[in-house]
């Protein structure tokens, strides 16, 4: 019997973002905790998107997206959806396998990417020099009134 290969995927897990802004280590160590049970190498992690979400998902207005850059063998990936199903702190999953070339530059990306702030010392960019549109006649004053 031949072993199979490892496979490269990426995974969005939508968590409450209630639980992860109280306890965000926790909530972390529990997503990487199913993926290494399965015997995933989790190669990159990082908290992606927290906000209103377009529909309640269980109750849920507001979620975190968490995306998790992992190898593992596709036999295992069974026991990973069947776990965060059963999860209370996730409450969706997506799990999509990413070629090599798209798994790495996908890992530089997260591995580069910040959630700092910018410096609040940034130039604002230099006016333009275009003409401005004359006002609509909605737009001026009204007339005034001459006495005679």
């Amino acid at each position: 019997m031949t072993a199979l290969a490892v496979q490269y995927y990426e995974g969005m897990f939508l968590v409450d973002s209630a639980k992860y802004a109280t306890d965000s280590e926790g909530v972390t160590k529990h997503i990487t905790g199913i993926l290494t049970k399965a015997g995933a190498n989790i190669v990159a992690e990082h908290p992606w998107q927290d906000g209103k979400l377009a529909y309640a998902v269980d109750g849920h207005r507001k979620g975190l997206h968490f995306l998790v850059l992992f190898e593992l063998k596709p036999t295992a990936l069974t026991e990973v959806i069947r776990a965060c199903k059963l999860s209370e702190t996730i409450l969706r999953q997506i799990i999509l396998r990413q070629p090599k070339v798209i798994f790495d530059a996908m890992n530089q990306a997260v591995s580069t990417h910040t959630t700092q702030a910018p410096p609040e010392d940034v130039a604002e960019p230099p006016e333009d020099d275009r003409p401005r549109r004359r006002p609509r006649r909605d737009d001026a004053p009204p007339p005034e009134e001459v006495e005679e």
